[in-house]
């Protein structure tokens, strides 16, 4: 098999093989965050009850809404520049540092500046949200990777970062054999992002590049900045997309958000699954519309035919069976949770259609809708939670989220004529017995 395999590899181009292995160095993080933080995740979350993990993911949640201003939205483009002109690294790496450095500082004060307003009285949320938005000044340190990124070799910051995270992860269940108070575990994330820097900062020195060459550019900054407006706006619109159900709910009940963040963690435990298919067929349906559009979209009728069956084999299970799920992996203190999983799984036809309608935009050109859906979807999540939340706790912040992503992720492909081919190819899938006899006959 090994042999056969190396033959396989033999075969490819050094640049394809270079891009395959960095791929799979990435997807080899994710699948290892994925199982860390589901391990150690539940043991957090037996150890702390529902109404502390919800305090906690409050705190994270609240955070996040402002995060954004930290990375500035500079990622690709950072990869872009040193990718077109390698010397300009320094300039460049020094610089985009400078911007995220000073994204954090602003961060945290932000974070903690409204915080307090909201939460005048409540000491300890505002100190967990305080010591978790320090985090975002050490992230600074992720444009190193950017450098990484440029050179497709993110094996090595794959590599530093998880050493970090089993160190962390041994260091999580030292904190609950000690009964550690809630404000350690936050300690503890703001070190592990920390700890995380100063490893990449290592492998960056290791690898013969040095950081004392940097250098700070006011010009090349305002170009980066320029830049990464629209990025900053996509990501703030996303975050808020995402993440304000938690922010609401928590504000309200977070005895209710520690029900619902479980729920959420089991219900995402697969979603790396789309993007890995995204990331091995893109290249592909790419060529392939140069070369014979009408057999792209018969391909891609299949990629979608795959997303939906991702959707129901992961759904289905997890619905019927998320009592005893609930039960067996996080205790008798959260069996509410089991009627809002049950539900809210069958929210991940957003992310699975999600990500294929990501890949149509950047194969069509029409990237620009991305940033309208998500803002609509945004405002549309507000107003629903705003309503729903109050009266009906997680489960009602589920339905809202099961009905924006219908609405973003379905129903708006068949409203908005750009996006009726895509909503065809949906329409398509729908058709359980033509989607399956397409899978099949791929497969033979």
């Amino acid at each position: 098999m090994l042999d056969k395999l190396n033959a396989v590899s033999q075969k490819l181009g050094p640049g394809l093989r270079q891009v395959l292995g960095n791929l799979a160095w990435l997807l080899t993080d994710q699948i290892l965050q994925m199982a860390l933080g589901l391990l150690v995740g539940v043991w957090v979350a037996r150890y702390l009850g529902p109404a502390q993990f919800g305090l906690i993911n409050y705190a994270i949640a609240f955070v996040s809404l402002f995060a954004s201003v930290a990375t500035m939205g500079l990622g690709t483009l950072v990869v872009r520049d040193i990718a077109r002109n390698p010397d300009c690294k320094e300039e460049t790496l020094g610089t985009a540092f400078a911007i995220q450095l000073a994204g954090g500082i602003i961060t945290l004060l932000l974070t903690v500046t409204v915080i307090s307003i909201q939460n005048p009285n409540d000491s300890l949320t505002r100190w967990l949200v305080g010591i978790i938005a320090a985090g975002t000044i050490f992230q600074s340190f992720e444009t190193i990777n950017f450098w990484f990124q440029s050179q497709v070799q993110s094996k090595y910051t794959v590599v530093a970062k998880n050493c970090v995270s089993l160190l962390v992860a041994g260091l999580r269940i030292g904190l609950i054999q000690l009964k550690a108070p809630l404000i350690a575990f936050a300690w503890l994330r703001l070190g592990e992002v920390a700890l995380a820097g100063l490893a990449i900062a290592i492998v960056y020195q290791s690898r013969g590049n040095d950081l004392k060459l940097w250098r700070v550019s006011w010009q090349r900054g305002k170009q980066l900045l320029q830049e990464s407006l629209p990025m900053l706006l996509s990501s703030l619109a996303f975050f808020i997309y995402a993440k304000i159900d938690r922010v609401m709910l928590g504000f309200i009940d977070q005895t209710e958000l520690g029900y619902y963040a479980v729920a959420v963690q089991l219900s995402e435990i697969c979603d790396f699954l789309p993007m890995i298919i995204a990331s091995s067929i893109f290249s592909q349906l790419a060529h392939l519309k140069e070369k014979n559009y009408p057999e792209y979209l018969k391909k891609f009728q299949i990629y979608s035919d795959a997303m939906l069956f991702l959707w129901l084999g992961v759904a289905m299970p997890i619905s019927l069976l998320a009592p005893f799920i609930v039960q067996t992996i996080y205790g008798e203190q959260y069996a509410a949770t089991a009627k809002v999983l049950s539900v809210y799984v069958w929210t991940q036809f957003g992310c699975n259609f999600g990500i294929a309608r990501n890949t149509y935009f950047a194969l069509e050109g029409k990237m620009r809708y991305n940033l309208y859906l998500t803002l609509a979807g945004s405002i549309f999540n507000v107003l629903l939670n705003s309503l729903l939340i109050p009266q009906y706790g997680a489960l009602g912040a589920t339905v809202a989220t099961l009905i924006t992503y219908f609405y973003v992720s379905i129903l708006v492909n068949f409203l908005i004529k750009e996006l009726r081919p895509f909503g065809n190819l949906l329409l398509s899938s729908m058709n359980l017995y033509k989607a399956a006899s397409r899978l099949i006959g791929l497969i033979k």
